[in-house]
């Protein structure tokens, strides 16, 4: 089972968060939310609330197998914190597998973490993906190194899901 680090705050963008979430907690997977301040709730674009496990001063990148970055304007906001950045970015620096949807990979682009590597994303971050040395791929999912695992929009959740529970499955139940 594999213990993954979810980056998340208000302006989530709602199925971006609540179907990868059912789909890694079928294959046996723990999730927990981290955001700047723990026990409160978040709030998604069309009202889903999620209560942050932890705050990001109280967790490490080593204590997790796994970081997944919801789309929608959560990644924007958390970009403007250099600790999440940071946290994003030992991820991405330890190989370790990395899962971004639509807006999500924003905090890749801030974290530095995109240079020479094969993503896609929300066309608007196109030409920012781009900009930060990654190879864009007008894809419904691309996996880049067997680590980091992309998508566009809510249409590529069936083939983004599948993706990142295979990526996992040496750490399945």
């Amino acid at each position: 089972m594999a213990k993954i680090a979810t980056v998340i705050t208000d302006m989530f963008e709602d199925i971006e968060y609540t179907s990868p979430k059912e789909a890694l907690e079928a294959a046996g997977h723990e999730l927990v939310t981290i955001d700047t301040k723990s026990g409160k709730d978040v709030q998604g674009k069309h009202g889903k609330k999620v209560q942050i496990d932890k705050a990001i001063d109280e967790v490490k990148a080593a204590e997790f197998d796994a970081l997944f970055i919801p789309g929608g304007f959560s990644p924007d906001i958390l970009r403007a914190d250099d600790r999440v950045v940071a946290f994003v970015k030992k991820f991405m620096d330890d190989m370790k597998p990395t899962f971004a949807i639509c807006h999500g990979p924003q905090l890749l682009i801030t974290a530095k973490t995109l240079n020479g590597r094969d993503a896609t994303g929300y066309k608007s971050i196109r030409v920012d993906l781009e900009n930060a040395g990654a190879k864009f791929h007008d894809e419904e999912v691309f996996v880049c190194q067997k680590q980091l695992v992309t998508s566009r929009t809510p249409d590529d959740l069936p083939a983004f899901n599948r993706e990142i529970v295979k990526l996992l499955e040496h750490k399945g139940r």
